[in-house]
């Protein structure tokens, strides 16, 4: 009896200590002292007010409460996408971890599935590991901070939703089919290999321990292991190259005319996709070349099977620093580096102008990118309503100057000539007794310019 009673007073004894450890780091992570930066100014010009700031969208900032919900990536309308997400799951839950990806200035990782030969299936980037996120494993972008603070952020970007543009570019593309943005979707994932806090791994361990020591107090815990990590999970894509290598190489060996037409085909897709996400980091390494070559006539293989055509595609990764909330008007401009490629100087084909014009001159159209687009931003605990409705301005406005420059039949370089439009949109309600609230939108012009202009 005595035997039994020691037992349960350990294990409250063990709860208790759970608790106070538990609440102890709760207030120690309250008690981080992170360096103050100011990303968004919120002064009467932007338009965004100090009511409308929240703590998760601001970048470097003290922890917030974990999500610790169930972990339901499930896509209804894309079974393959799930599918996909599925074999991520299995090959962590197998020891098949993710790769961080030495390149680049945020943690994103390799994820692999578990065949005999892991392969990698996908990109995942984490909110919380972006270039201004809070757990950022790389210090390049604290040197920065330090040494240029002038230069921190761009003040054109809602900060540290860098996961939610990758996921509206890929929405962007599939609702005007261009097909260049791998499928991107925003997941929940969890491994050891993510860069977590001391206190988070702390905690972990601990429970984890005291689980496998009294199974009984285990079972009262809502989680024993790492936290899961919300973020943009994009599907790989196979055989491609950056773009600046190919580009090299066609100008010592031009493509075929067939070849060359299809890929001014891609190329413009991808100046419509940047054009209406205003993507600000679009250069010749962040876009990728496939360029299967039409095999040589002297090759045996071409003796029992069909002549194979040659393929080229153009795959636009890298989405994650687009749908700014006001055009570039400080420091840097963040030129279309595409801009100066000798394929911008040729009009849109008609190819391109029967695929996009249509829906595009269609506000319903329009405004029904805008719905699911907030459908997926109203997923962030920062979301500001207020900052998206600006968000959304730009986008009409690059939307309208795209549509024009089709009709008149320019070339991507005139069309990023076109002087900057913001369309805002406002309800009203007429004067009655019967009241229907009215949408009207307004143009406007940007009047301040950057100072670089080429940068």
């Amino acid at each position: 009896m005595c035997d039994v009673l020691n037992i349960e007073q350990q294990q409250q004894s063990q709860l208790k200590s759970i608790a106070s450890l538990e609440q102890s780091c709760n207030e120690s992570e309250n008690e981080i002292s992170l360096p103050d930066v100011t990303c968004v100014n919120c002064s009467s010009n932007t338009g965004v007010s100090a009511a409308h700031s929240d703590k998760e969208s601001q970048p470097l900032l003290k922890r917030m409460d974990v999500d610790i919900s169930e972990i339901n990536n499930v896509f209804p309308d894309d079974p393959e996408f799930t599918a996909l997400i599925r074999e991520a799951e299995n090959a962590i839950d197998n020891g098949i971890y993710p790769e961080r990806i030495s390149q680049g200035s945020s943690g994103s990782y390799f994820v692999r599935n578990s065949d005999e030969i892991p392969k990698i299936i996908g990109v995942f980037k984490p909110k919380d590991e972006e270039p201004y996120g809070r757990l950022n494993p790389k210090w390049t972008k604290w040197m920065h901070k330090l040494c240029c603070p002038c230069c921190f952020g761009r003040s054109c970007l809602v900060p540290n939703q860098g996961y939610l543009s990758e996921a509206g570019a890929s929405l962007v593309d599939r609702k005007l089919q261009l097909n260049i943005v791998p499928k991107t979707r925003v997941v929940k994932l969890v491994s050891k290999t993510f860069n977590y806090s001391a206190i988070d791994r702390a905690k972990s361990k601990t429970k984890q321990n005291v689980s496998d020591r009294f199974p009984s107090v285990g079972r009262r815990f809502h989680r024993i292991g790492l936290p899961p990590k919300t973020g943009s999970f994009q599907q790989f894509v196979e055989g491609y190259e950056d773009a600046y290598v190919w580009l090299r190489r066609f100008e010592d060996e031009p493509l075929p005319d067939d070849v060359q037409k299809e890929f001014q085909s891609q190329f413009e897709r991808l100046v419509i996709l940047d054009y209406i996400i205003r993507n600000t980091d679009r250069n010749n390494d962040n876009w990728l070349i496939k360029y299967v070559k039409e095999p040589s006539n002297n090759s045996p293989s071409n003796t029992w099977s069909p002549k194979k055509q040659p393929l080229i595609k153009i795959a636009a990764i890298d989405n994650g620093l687009a749908f700014p909330f006001k055009h570039p008007d400080e420091w840097r401009a963040y030129p279309y580096y595409w801009a100066w490629l000798p394929y911008a100087k040729i009009p849109f084909s008609n190819e391109i102008k029967e695929l996009v014009l249509p829906t595009l001159s269609d506000m319903n159209f329009v405004q029904e990118l805008c719905d699911e687009l907030y459908d997926l931003f109203k997923t962030d605990k920062g979301f500001d309503r207020h900052l998206f409705e600006k968000q959304m301005s730009v986008m009409r406005g690059q939307i309208l100057n795209l549509t024009q420059a089709l009709k008149e039949g320019k070339t991507p370089l005139q069309l990023v000539q076109m002087p900057s439009v913001l369309v805002e949109r406002s309800r009203s309600a007429p004067r009655g007794r019967i009241r229907v609230m009215t949408e009207t939108f307004t143009q406007s012009f940007q009047r301040k310019t950057p100072f670089f202009s080429w940068c």
